[in-house]
């Protein structure tokens, strides 16, 4: 076992006996169960399916002027690199960071965080949809690997580690909250998960890939913003701007202050590469892709390492695993991030056509579902049909519905809208 962890972070809630099929003679595998783990999640189907779904644009919005956008899948990879780089420095597991920075989105459904406010309007009776919750479920039992004698699912049977670490969110659903990261009949894997952890409180390496999150969207969502003309850096030498973004990013996504926000808006333009780019507009020559991508390489760079400088001045030397530190974030850079999220919020995700646009795919979703419930169990793919057969009531049979369309890629949504809803095509199942 890793420095740090012990058996029990080890453990898969189903014992897996060896592999049957290697060569006679073959020499042992040296694989630790953590770098398993993260060759499961990469090898799912789940994680394949995030190339076909939203992050800020879908995945077939490109244009000449666009590029290729990035979708849930890219931003995914994006994120495990960043949290591994980081594990690396703390002395966390990287497998273990890595895996959950692979799979801490694969709950999402079709349309990204605008699916997932459609399916929780469509899921109101059996408890809600919440893609981390759905992550764990995807993880733990709908994801297609390990079943048991009895023919009970366990998912990719990820370790204890693993999965405590892709858990963005340790708590069911509660009333005073809008996250959280269990379903009530998935609580029985939730607990065995966080056995022995704190109550609410992230491991360390869940806050790594946390962060690495908030990193990865922030810096890269700018430079696509950039890249398609939405986004103008020089906004931030903007004072009327400057303010505008500092408040939006005081309200959603920060507990500092404007004043706050908008001195960290000052501090970057100070930085070379944001000044380089805040001087001129962004016209996709050479000079400007190369400044572009400078830009985000230093600005991933910058927010990483101020994290483990953080950390270990407050934690010292030696690997800091589970529930032994928590990361430390500094504040000026927290500001940062804050701030460019706000700006992707201001200038792309705010858009009157995309806000439009993201209004008819909800509907479309809802419309979905209600069609997917009313044919079941024929309109399921074979897969969910069991699921939905054996389920004791209603709020069980919705809830395989649920999963059933956030399965789904965006085009897939679309199409079989189409067939179900609008009977112009047949689903293939």
């Amino acid at each position: 076992m890793t420095s740090g962890y012990i058996d029990a972070d080890g453990e898969r809630a189903h014992p897996e006996p060896p592999k049957g099929a290697d060569i006679p003679g073959a020499l042992a595998p040296t694989r630790s169960p953590f770098s398993r783990d993260r060759a499961r999640v990469l090898h799912s189907a789940a994680l394949r399916r995030l190339a076909g779904k939203t992050q800020v644009v879908g995945p077939h919005e490109g244009s000449e002027v666009h590029g290729v956008p990035r979708t849930r899948l890219t931003h995914s990879l994006e994120v495990a690199q960043i949290g591994r780089g980081i594990a690396e420095e703390l002395g966390c597991d990287p497998d273990i960071v890595d895996t959950a920075g692979l799979a801490h989105d694969i709950g999402h459904p079709p349309f990204g965080h605008n699916g997932e406010r459609a399916l929780h309007i469509a899921a109101r009776a059996c408890g809600g949809f919440e893609g981390n919750a759905q992550t764990l479920r995807i993880l733990t039992r709908l994801e297609p690997k390990v079943l048991g004698p009895d023919g009970a699912e366990y998912g990719l049977n990820l370790t204890r580690a693993s999965l405590d670490a892709a858990t963005k969110y340790p708590w069911p659903r509660r009333p005073d909250t809008v996250k959280f990261g269990a379903y009530d009949d998935d609580m029985p894997i939730f607990d065995w998960l966080r056995r022995g952890a704190p109550p609410l409180r992230q491991c360390v390496e869940a806050q790594v890939m946390d962060w690495s999150d908030d990193v990865a969207y922030s810096v890269h969502d700018v430079e696509d913003g950039v890249r398609a003309g939405r986004i103008r850096v020089s906004a931030l030498a903007d004072r009327q701007e400057r303010s505008v973004l500092a408040a939006l990013a005081a309200k959603h996504f920060s507990g500092h202050s404007v004043t706050d926000i908008e001195e960290a808006a000052a501090g970057l333009l100070r930085l070379p590469v944001v000044n380089a780019l805040a001087s001129r507009d962004y016209d996709g020559t050479l000079g400007a892709q190369v400044a572009l991508k400078r830009l985000t390489s230093e600005l991933v760079g910058r927010y990483a390492s101020a994290v483990v400088t953080g950390t270990r001045e407050v934690h010292g030397e030696g690997p800091l695993t589970r529930h032994a530190a928590d990361l430390v974030v500094p504040d000026q850079v927290h500001c940062e991030v804050a701030l460019l999220k706000a700006m992707a919020l201001h200038y792309v995700m705010s858009d009157p056509h995309r806000l439009a646009m993201q209004e008819g795919q909800r509907a479309m979703l809802v419309e979905l579902v209600d069609a997917l419930a009313e044919r079941a169990p024929s309109s399921l793919e074979p897969a969910f049909q069991p699921a939905w057969l054996a389920a004791a009531d209603d709020c069980g049979r919705l809830r395989v519905v649920i999963d059933q369309a956030a399965s789904l890629t965006d085009v897939q949504a679309a199409t079989w809208h189409s067939a179900l809803v609008d009977n112009r095509e047949p689903v293939d199942n």
